[in-house]
């Protein structure tokens, strides 16, 4: 599919800004663990950690298109991890555009629209995971606020956040019927942040264990209607997993780039290894692959910016993310096979490229749940 100018600009702008600012420090992140958090005024001056804001709130009011554009560029030029960064709360600016009252979001939008803010989204508990009617995380109403007292898992950006959405149930309806979203302020003593998380890869970006001890939220920093918040939060999701998507696509062109350029200059057998038939199959079919998940994710964004029906959207996201997901973790893995004992090594980025894909399979609903959202909606 090709672009319109503006947005092969836009591609093109962030793809420049990554290989000057993401490029030359993805692969110490990788080894100290430790977010570069000058990146966060560099991202807020292109407009893309607050890219999602609409305009009417001081924002970019970035498109759909765009947000997978900006990912899909940052993980281009080597980083999955910092490619989060690029929308990094469009997730919680799109499920706030869906519940969130006037007042709140004239209270909180316009400070996201700096994109200085960070902000994250919990909803995975130690025993829930995709399966909401497990959530035991309580907010109980005190008058004019509620009181949340529970514990949330696996919550990326979690100990960077100012603000969090936080799911809890508020009343017994079975499912995820009675559970609620609160939009919360993390700094007051009730957050406790537990636990920083050891992952496989994607290092630098923080992914924490939260415990809620009596945080108090008022009743207007509630999202949506009180025991139905859960569809805030899962229309968030599903405009996130094509921007998830994205990454993979950006990650999976990396990979293959660079195999492409070892494979040019290695010689074995009196040869570059670029001439090797099983290897120049495996490079051709994995650009295939990148191809289709590349239109799987366009296709996606341009459904939802052409105003498409929600559930097509849920569909074709599910659709962009699968497909997206596999391929990334087949190109990785390639890419590493391609340069044999040289991939195994951390000298060599795609053992990190390996490493970093495989969460793009789980996260923002495992590819076994995408199947699901797919089989429903082919199958009714």
């Amino acid at each position: 599919m090709q672009l319109d100018q503006l947005h092969q600009d836009f591609f093109q702008a962030v793809r420049d800004m990554a290989d000057k600012h993401v490029a030359p420090v993805a692969n110490g992140i990788d080894k100290t663990n430790e977010f570069p958090h000058q990146l966060i005024d560099v991202f807020a001056d292109m407009g893309l950690v607050q890219l999602a804001v609409p305009e009417e709130y001081g924002g970019p009011g970035g498109d759909l298109l765009s947000g997978c554009l900006a990912r899909e560029a940052v993980a281009q030029a080597g980083s999955m991890a910092l490619a989060q960064l690029a929308g990094q709360n469009s997730i919680v600016v799109n499920s706030m555009m869906t519940g969130a009252s006037k007042e709140l979001l004239a209270e909180i939008m316009p400070i996201l629209a700096e994109g200085r803010t960070i902000t994250c989204i919990a909803i995975t508990e130690p025993d829930a995971g995709s399966d909401p009617s497990l959530m035991t995380t309580r907010a109980v109403r005190d008058g004019s606020r509620w009181i949340i007292n529970g514990a949330k898992q696996f919550i990326t950006w979690g100990s960077m956040a100012k603000y969090a959405l936080v799911f809890a149930r508020t009343n017994d309806r079975p499912g995820s019927k009675g559970i609620s979203a609160f939009l919360v302020d993390t700094d007051q003593p009730g957050w406790q942040v537990s636990k920083h998380n050891d992952k496989m890869g994607q290092h630098g970006v923080p992914n924490n264990e939260i415990f809620l001890y009596n945080v108090t939220v008022e009743d207007t920093f509630r999202v949506g209607e009180e025991g139905n918040g859960f569809g805030a939060a899962m229309h968030g999701l599903h405009l996130n997993r094509p921007t998830v998507a994205a990454i993979a696509v950006g990650a999976a062109q990396c990979a293959l780039d660079y195999a492409i350029d070892y494979a040019k200059q290695r010689e074995a057998g009196g040869q570059r290894i670029v001439e090797f038939q099983g290897l120049r199959w495996m490079m051709a079919e994995d650009y295939t692959h990148i191809a289709a998940a590349r239109d799987l994710v366009y296709d996606c964004a341009l459904a939802y910016d052409g105003g498409a029906p929600r559930d097509e959207v849920t569909k074709l996201s599910s659709m962009a993310k699968l497909f997206a997901a596999d391929t990334v973790n087949r190109v990785t893995a390639n890419a590493v096979q391609i340069l044999g004992g040289h991939g195994y090594m951390a000298e060599h980025p795609v053992e990190r490229y390996m490493r970093d894909a495989k969460l793009l399979g789980i996260y923002e609903g495992t590819s076994q749940i995408q199947r699901n959202i797919i089989a429903k909606r082919i199958l009714r």
